[in-house]
């Protein structure tokens, strides 16, 4: 099946050539419709400032495990309709974290949508706890 593919790759160079292409370009463009992914010390900057809130989307067993310090929770599947709770930081950039960012990206844009500046934690939680920074539980 691989020959095959090489094969195939190597016969029409140029069609496999836009096909990279525009995989690549899809990929950008999802990537960059979930907003600016920040580090880990970009999010504290913007927490230390007090120019950023941190949105945990994990659910609350993984949240209770271990979080970021003043975190809000509120869980992925219930964003839609818990949205409002964040009204009152609408002037700060909200950052989304979640396991290993596999919903940040979607949860900031719906709250671009809603208005918001959002933003999300790059590799997630996972990311945080790998540059051995605190969690609370």
């Amino acid at each position: 099946m691989l020959a095959h593919l090489i094969e195939f790759a190597t016969n029409h160079y140029v069609l496999s050539g836009c096909f990279v292409f525009l995989l690549v370009l899809l990929i950008v463009t999802e990537l960059r419709k979930g907003g600016k992914s920040l580090s880990s010390r970009e999010l504290t900057a913007l927490v230390n400032s007090e120019q950023g809130v941190v949105l945990d989307v994990r659910n609350h067993k993984d949240f209770s495990s271990g979080h970021i310090v003043d975190a809000l929770n509120i869980p992925f599947d219930k964003l839609a309709e818990r949205m409002v709770e964040l009204e009152k930081h609408k002037a700060k950039t909200i950052i989304v974290v979640d396991a290993m960012g596999q919903h940040a990206g979607m949860v900031a844009r719906d709250l671009k949508k809603a208005g918001y500046t959002a933003a999300k934690l790059g590799g997630g939680i996972a990311s945080w706890r790998g540059d051995n920074l605190p969690v609370v539980k």
